[in-house]
């Protein structure tokens, strides 16, 4: 539930990208030729990329960058595409910051000064952070349906969906752990990994919400609600890989999965007499109030701190909330069966 609300937020900035390429930076002028430029001599002012080698057909000469360095090596370095854009950018922001103009986006993205080598080092450290209180909250869950719960005589959890929510825990951190690489290197290769991460955790959570809801524990009624939606989640990230990275269209995809997730385990939340049915209303209406800081879409403060990171930081807490709910219904509904097997 949690991750939904930051899925929204970063897949609506991603669809930003291809809708705004008319965005104030890129039709500059002096942007737009300062990026030629670079493009053909790989240098912008004194500065020039090992990465931009070109032949006469446009093709790098020595392959991809991320194919000619080791992989320890990959984390600093940006392709020739990026790095022209970036630098340009940030020339062209002094030029504007000296005439007393405030900053306008690229690409449909704020500029962001890179810091250690990272992109977004702010947003990163808190995509980091949820990564963490995803770890700390499967790893407490799992602590508890298998050492502090009862057991069958299988040694298996009593809780039904244990599996499930064990497979949420490793899809969370895969999503969480993309977003930081993305944060840090903002190339192709890393966007369609934070993308196919994202939407792989988007699909799932509306499965688990329909069959948690509805409390489906017959294999065959959770074979009947996944087999679509994991079918259609898995054409739609071959579409964007193999096909086409359209960024409205998955935009449009997301936020209907999303809603429809939001509508289900609010639904529920309404209907049911869970205990712990106020930690989950507290991480609806959070959510919801933290997308304000994604809505507001202010300027980065000092080239580092912008909404997404704001954003990012309100999630931690609700993370946390999240993972508490998820053990109390695992404490809630071992308690239930427990009593029917006495």
């Amino acid at each position: 539930m949690a991750n939904c609300y930051w899925i929204i937020c970063i897949l609506v900035v991603s669809c930003l990208v291809g809708v705004y390429e008319g965005s104030a930076g890129d039709v500059d002028p002096s942007y737009r030729a300062c990026v030629k430029q670079c493009e053909k001599t790989g240098c912008v002012g004194e500065r020039c990329f090992p990465h931009c080698k070109f032949s006469s057909d446009g093709s790098s000469v020595d392959g991809p960058w991320y194919m000619q360095e080791p992989l320890y090596l990959w984390w600093k370095h940006w392709d020739c595409k990026s790095e022209c854009h970036h630098h340009c950018m940030l020339d062209r922001e002094k030029e504007r910051a000296e005439l007393g103009q405030g900053p306008v986006k690229y690409h449909g993205k704020w500029p962001f000064r890179r810091l250690y080598g990272l992109q977004e080092p702010v947003s990163v450290a808190f995509s980091a952070l949820n990564l963490a209180m995803h770890f700390h909250g499967w790893l407490s869950f799992l602590t508890l349906v298998y050492y502090k719960l009862p057991l069958k005589p299988d040694k298996w959890p009593l809780y039904d969906y244990v599996g499930l929510w064990n497979i949420y825990g490793l899809l969370s951190m895969n999503a969480w752990f993309w977003s930081a690489v993305s944060r840090s290197i903002d190339i192709d290769l890393t966007e369609k990994l934070d993308y196919s991460s994202a939407v792989a955790l988007l699909g799932y959570s509306l499965i688990l919400a329909i069959i948690r809801s509805l409390s489906l524990r017959q294999d065959a009624a959770k074979v009947m609600v996944a087999a679509p939606l994991i079918a259609f989640t898995t054409t739609h990230i071959l579409y964007l890989h193999n096909y086409k990275m359209d960024h409205g269209w998955n935009m449009k995809v997301s936020i209907a999965m999303c809603i429809a997730q939001l509508l289900t385990w609010s639904i529920w939340a309404v209907t049911t007499r869970h205990p712990s049915r106020w930690k989950l209303w507290i991480v609806i209406v959070g959510g919801f109030l933290s997308m304000l800081l994604e809505v507001s879409d202010f300027p980065p403060y000092q080239g580092l701190v912008g909404a997404r990171a704001l954003w990012h930081a309100s999630t931690i807490p609700l993370t946390y909330i999240w993972w508490s709910f998820i053990k109390d219904d695992a404490e809630h509904r071992t308690s239930i069966l427990t009593k029917k097997v006495q």
